[in-house]
């Protein structure tokens, strides 16, 4: 499996990370894509864009739209942006590829690659929920990085878990990193 991995400059990087480390662990091949804004939000979270360099296969910057990963003759199977800006969902959604981030998704939309945002804004503007209707309409999968408060997370580390989780059963990959709902048959 080959799994292309955007980060952007929307917070919630420690959910790239977590997942980065996931993919890893079940030696799965990952492309790392960091845009410039991604890593301002790295250093203010306090994640070094080195250690995520280092779970990833291979590296790449936003403005390295000469890559090999560029062209659609490039064969992967997903591309997770997580956490994805609204600026990067907008240009996604309207095929605007002026980055390497962008030119990949535009790949994946238009040869059915698997396509997984996660995007990281709250509250949603009109022509934000307009960009994920549009996306969800092109075949992309949306996971709101949300709380699952029927999981009780006690840390943020939970909640982090929680959304990897949902990232890893769109891809199919088996995982425990939370507990599936099940309905509590207890009389209150």
């Amino acid at each position: 499996m080959k799994i292309v991995v955007a980060i952007t400059g929307a917070s919630g990087v420690a959910i790239s990370k977590k997942l980065l480390r996931f993919l890893n662990s079940r030696g799965v091949e990952t492309y790392l894509i960091i845009s410039e804004a991604a890593k301002k939000v790295c250093r203010y979270e306090g994640i070094r864009v080195e250690e995520l360099i280092g779970l990833s296969t291979k590296s790449f910057k936003a403005d390295e739209i000469e890559s090999e990963i560029s062209s659609s003759s490039f064969q992967f199977d997903t591309l997770i942006v997580v956490p994805c800006s609204m600026k990067t969902l907008a240009a996604i959604a309207h095929g605007y590829s002026n980055n390497l981030i962008t030119r990949v998704a535009d790949n994946a939309l238009r040869l059915g690659k698997k396509l997984i945002l996660v995007p990281r804004e709250t509250p949603l503007s009109y022509q934000a929920i307009e960009n994920m209707r549009l996306l969800k309409l092109l075949g992309a999968i949306i996971i709101m990085p949300v709380i699952a408060y029927y999981t009780k997370p006690k840390t943020i580390e939970d909640v982090t878990n929680f959304i990897v989780g949902k990232i890893l059963d769109s891809l199919g990959m088996e995982h425990d990193l939370y507990n599936r709902w099940t309905p509590a048959l207890e009389e209150e």
